[in-house]
């Protein structure tokens, strides 16, 4: 009688999943990038607070803009601001588009990504924590006033008169650096969203996107809230940190790996018509002379 057993099957390997890929983890990674965004929008708005006070110099150096500009032959901002002014309604949504769309749209935009294109968002998170460092740079080193608050430029504050407003008087204003015009980050943040969204996107239409930030640029340029300059030197900023950073679809090199083995072609017998492989026996040996 066979008593031998069959041997027991090898145990079935089972793979823990990693911890960013549970529910759990999911849920603290949402928060990390939360707080990290938090974090850059508080340090930024400490830093404009840091360098508040310094009006005569952000005075002079709104004048020196003003000019470079006119030297430049760059238009004058007063000819995006006076068809506003013609009627109500316009300006009114102008200062509505300056005060309610810069900050949503970025942050409905970083909450998409971040669901749906990771790799995106973290390129596009730390093109906006590189551009918002630069721009606390320049704002610390060149305080620059406005149009609106500069007398040289003949802009009137459409916030203040029309509504809604953003920003009080700046002597009393103690939530924003008023003398940060340079470079603007309504600008710069809009280009970054546009350029990311053109480039999760397909089809044609996606060019579309691009309409934000050149509408950003005539509504902070007629609310008389910055200078061409200001968008020109954000968009340059920008050109500069996205070129540094990897793109998140660039192709990446192969590891280096074995050479494949070469493939044997079969031995092509002649005669065959269809140009398969004729396989014979061999001859047997019947030890009588071959015909001749």
């Amino acid at each position: 009688m066979d008593t031998t057993q069959p041997a027991p099957p090898p145990p079935v390997a089972v793979h823990a999943r990693p911890v960013e890929a549970r529910p759990g983890g999911a849920v603290r990674r949402a928060v990390r990038e939360l707080i990290l965004v938090a974090v850059l929008f508080l340090a930024y708005k400490a830093g404009r607070l840091a360098v508040a006070g310094r009006s005569a110099d952000a005075q002079v150096n709104g004048e020196r803009i003003w000019w470079i500009e006119r030297l430049l032959h760059l238009p004058d901002e007063a000819a995006v601001q006076a068809p506003l002014l013609v009627h109500e309604l316009p300006v009114r949504l102008a200062n509505c588009y300056y005060a309610y769309v810069h900050f949503p749209a970025t942050a409905l935009c970083l909450v998409w990504l971040y669901l749906r294109h990771p790799a995106h968002y973290r390129w596009m998170r730390r093109a906006l924590a590189a551009l918002t460092a630069s721009a606390l740079a320049l704002h610390v080193l060149v305080p620059l006033a406005p149009p609106r608050m500069t007398a040289l430029t003949g802009l009137v504050d459409t916030g203040r008169r029309y509504g809604p407003a953003v920003y009080g008087p700046p002597e009393a204003d103690t939530l924003s650096n008023q003398y940060a015009a340079m470079p603007s980050l309504h600008v710069g943040w809009a280009v970054a969203v546009a350029v990311v969204l053109v480039a999760v996107s397909a089809g044609r239409w996606r060019w579309l996107w691009l309409a934000h930030p050149v509408l950003t640029l005539l509504v902070v340029v007629g609310t008389g809230n910055h200078y061409w300059l200001d968008g020109v030197v954000a968009v340059t900023l920008l050109g500069l940190i996205l070129a540094a950073l990897p793109r998140p679809d660039a192709p990446r090199r192969p590891p280096p790996g074995p050479a494949p083995a070469p493939r044997l072609r079969p031995h092509v017998v002649p005669g065959t018509v269809d140009g398969s492989c004729e396989c014979r026996p061999p001859a047997r040996d019947t030890g009588r002379p071959a015909n001749r």
